[in-house]
């Protein structure tokens, strides 16, 4: 598995061999960890794995990057991980060191 915390985000899209929850974490790192397009892409992938622990993890910082305390609070419960940080960064690495 590539090393989550050493994302090559120079190309437009993430490689193909990546995991979908690595994409999800490469998409919400290509768009600085805010909201836009990147956030939206990363936010699909979870949605479409909801039941994974791994993707309602990353769905829960999905919702800590849109300031949705209440929802992030819910998938980090449904991921069974508690919330460490209110800061986005924080938990993007906490979670990328995990899928290392």
């Amino acid at each position: 598995m590539p090393n989550a915390t050493q994302m090559d985000l120079s190309f437009p899209y993430p490689p193909e061999d990546f995991a979908s929850s690595l994409k999800a974490l490469w998409w919400l790192k290509k768009g600085n960890l805010g909201l836009g397009q990147e956030w939206e892409a990363a936010h699909n992938i979870c949605q479409g794995a909801e039941g994974d622990p791994v993707h309602d993890w990353i769905h829960a910082l999905c919702h800590l990057i849109e300031g949705d305390a209440g929802n992030a609070a819910y998938w980090f419960r449904r991921a069974g991980k508690p919330r460490t940080s209110s800061e986005p960064r924080v938990v993007w690495e906490e979670i990328a060191a995990a899928l290392r």
